[in-house]
């Protein structure tokens, strides 16, 4: 599993803070807090965008954050499943494989 989206963060942000300071302003200050979509469905479309494009880091965070905003793991699966048709079954199996990692991680956690 990929390191949490904080430690990603701070990871980049020596070299690229203002990157950092617009993804806080704009997607998450703004973008993530329009009020036409709740968060729930804005973190359907998203993960649905990362598996469809194949972005793997990204849709690691968005995965956990889905699940944070009332997504359930059916759901998830279910969005993979129904993307297979449409982005491609690797893409989707490269996903399923992701997710299961999210939801791994997540039960350990629980676990302590």
């Amino acid at each position: 599993m990929a390191a949490p989206p904080s430690a990603r963060r701070d990871r980049i942000n020596p070299d690229f803070p203002k990157l950092v300071e617009m993804t806080h302003q704009y997607v998450y200050g703004d973008v993530w807090e329009r009020p036409q979509l709740n968060k729930r469905d804005r973190s359907m479309v998203t993960i649905a965008a990362l598996v469809a494009l194949g972005w793997q880091e990204q849709l690691n965070s968005h995965i956990g954050r889905g699940l944070t905003n009332g997504l359930s793991r059916e759901e998830i699966s279910e969005i993979i499943t129904h993307l297979s048709m449409y982005s491609g079954w690797p893409s989707a199996m490269t996903a399923a494989h992701v997710a299961v990692d999210v939801f791994e991680a997540q039960d350990k956690a629980k676990k302590g």
